[in-house]
């Protein structure tokens, strides 16, 4: 009963053999060729059907020239991926055997072959409004993918420039970032995986990958990410007016659910940020798989992988002001050895003293150099020594220079990198100065004060008056606890200078002073992406909140003669109120050092109130 009921097998075929058919649309009759296109684009093409149309084919290629492009169209679109084993290495030798003899044909095959590296889409319709999608049930994916990179690895062994063919399909191919977050990762992950059969193609997708993961980045600012987790988390404080929401994306119940995710969650609420996290996790898996062996660092193979990420750095990340997370592939892959750590801080070092390099690329050297050294964990304080005395050498050699010109005075545009390698420095000593003083305080001492801080904070470029507050106050204090220098007259002073700006505001006029004349940022600021900070959390310094007893602390200075073995607490408290003489406003590093989520070198723009 069961035979009578099946269908016949779709073997029969009409038109004659290939050759004939072929033959006869080079003389001019095309009703068999066009009856074979039919019956190859049937939807109900059997397994037997395909393997004996693709023998034929794979005997026949010499035919298939440029003026048969729409018979190899065809033929391109088979769907041969989700057949059997016998389909699939059919094809494969298919594919072998067409671009060996017809390069022509190299670009379709590569682009059908891409086309299948994101899951297949799937058509969706609700009251008349496609909403179609990638499918993300496919449980043969991962055999698919699999399949694809065979295929590419194939192509690769009988035409041997199929790399620089392949490079602008799949950056064309790359999806949108508003595709789902299984389709990017999908692509990103095959897009690494190409890297390991074609190594010369490395380079190229790891700028193509990162260039859409800045992209992401920027569009993401720290504030929104943060301002959604927190209208996630409290759902019942969320209340949105019909207008707000007229032009929200429909959303399934399920994505709905998503979105009310609780602090434990790691789902991000952002959904540009959920993307990222994604990608970025996928990035730092990437990156260490390739640098390790059998659980195992392998020295050749990270140091290939960090010059290529370096170049990248250097074409897309330095150049980009106020990116929150992508360069963190910099932070995780020096963290592998100190080795990489020191090359990466004196490749910044280079870019920083060079006067060739533009003033920009410059002063952002520099924020790199002093975010590193102040939250890489990896970073003994040997080397944020030598670091630093790298740095202040250069800043009084700087000031030695300036003393014999006419442009010795305060001015962003003419001493950008002065004035970022100045906040370099105090953005270090903030964070290491314990450190720098554990275990021998007279020893610890005495280094500090050969860096002659008096003479930087003293010259005439002022870059008391250029370093945002919050760095300058902190600075300020523990300078001031170990009598190092005295910062607060000079502060005074600056404040003093300050030209004011009256906006309005609901509360009434307000009297605002810009307080990052420098537009400088620290790039190591706390990442919050929640998946992909569990690799970097190991790593990190945070900063640490501030306890009553240590503001206490700050205002007692260090006596001369105390004991080498006395305990200097973490600078952490406001800045001293020092017999009067200055009167801390909105500016005040206070303000700045409550939140562990946001670093002290992230204060408000222009939040500063003008000192009556």
């Amino acid at each position: 009963d069961e035979f009578i009921s099946s269908p016949p097998r779709k073997t029969v075929r009409f038109g004659g053999t290939l050759t004939e058919i072929l033959l006869k649309y080079e003389k001019g009759d095309t009703t068999d060729y066009e009856l074979l296109k039919r019956q190859l684009s049937d939807p109900d093409i059997k397994d037997a059907q395909i393997i004996n149309w693709l023998h034929e084919f794979r005997a026949s290629v010499v035919y298939l020239t440029k003026e048969l492009e729409q018979l190899v169209r065809v033929l391109l679109k088979l769907p041969w991926l989700r057949r059997s084993r016998e389909v699939v290495e059919e094809y494969l030798g298919f594919l072998g055997n067409l671009v060996s003899a017809q390069t022509v044909h190299l670009r379709p095959c590569l682009q059908m072959i891409t086309s299948q590296f994101v899951p297949p889409r799937i058509t969706i319709r609700e009251d008349d409004v496609d909403i179609s999608d990638s499918d993300d049930d496919d449980e043969n994916l991962s055999d698919n993918f699999d399949t694809c990179h065979r295929a590419l690895q194939t192509i690769a062994t009988y035409v041997p420039s199929t790399p620089q063919f392949l490079m602008p399909i799949l950056t064309d191919n790359f999806p949108f970032i508003n595709k789902s977050e299984r389709t990017l990762e999908c692509y990103v992950h095959n897009l690494l995986r190409v890297t390991v059969y074609l190594p010369t193609l490395r380079l190229p997708i790891l700028e193509l990958i990162i260039e859409k993961l800045l992209k992401l980045d920027v569009s993401t600012p720290q504030q929104d990410i943060e301002d959604a987790e927190e209208a996630a988390n409290n759902p019942d404080n969320e209340e949105k007016s019909t207008e707000e929401g007229l032009f929200d994306m429909e959303e399934d119940e399920e994505s709905k659910g998503d979105k009310a995710v609780s602090s434990g969650s790691e789902r991000m609420a952002h959904p540009l940020a959920e993307r990222l996290d994604i990608l970025m996790t996928i990035l730092f898996s990437y990156i260490k798989d390739v640098c390790h062996v059998a659980g195992k660092l392998d020295i050749d193979k990270t140091k290939h992988l960090y010059r290529d990420l370096v170049s990248v750095f250097d074409k897309l990340i330095l150049p980009t002001h106020a990116s929150c997370h992508v360069q963190y592939f910099m932070f995780y892959i020096c963290s592998f050895k100190l080795g990489l750590a020191e090359a990466f801080l004196d490749h910044l070092w280079k870019k920083l003293h060079d006067p060739n390099n533009p003033s920009v690329i410059r002063q952002t050297a520099g924020s790199y150099i002093g975010s590193f050294l102040a939250r890489a964990k990896f970073i003994p304080i040997v080397t944020v020594k030598a670091c630093m005395d790298l740095l202040v050498n250069w800043l009084h050699k700087y000031i030695d220079h300036q003393d014999t010109e006419a442009n010795a005075y305060c001015d962003v545009s003419l001493h950008g990198p002065f004035y970022s390698t100045c906040q370099a420095v105090f953005y270090t000593l903030i964070f290491r100065h314990k450190q720098l003083l554990d275990g021998n305080l007279r020893k610890g001492l005495s280094y500090l004060q050969s860096l002659n801080f008096e003479r930087i904070v003293m010259c005439q470029l002022n870059p008391l008056k250029i370093c945002i507050p919050s760095v300058v106050n902190l600075f300020a204090a523990i300078t001031r606890k170990y009598q190092l220098v005295f910062c607060y007259t000079i502060i005074e002073r600056n404040n003093r200078q300050f030209i004011p700006v009256v906006r309005s505001g609901p509360g009434g006029d307000l009297v605002q002073t810009c307080t990052n004349p420098l537009d400088s940022f620290f790039p190591f600021d706390p990442y919050i992406l929640k998946r992909s900070k569990k690799t970097i959390d190991p790593f990190y310094q945070f900063w640490e909140e501030l306890s009553a007893e240590d503001l206490e602390n700050l205002k007692k200075p260090i006596r001369k003669g105390t004991s080498e073995d006395e305990d200097d607490d973490f600078l952490k408290g406001e800045t001293p109120q020092n017999d009067g003489v200055v009167e801390n406003a909105a500016n005040s590093y206070e303000s700045n050092t409550r939140s562990p989520v946001s670093s002290i070198g992230s204060p408000s723009d222009c939040s500063v109130l003008y000192p009556q």
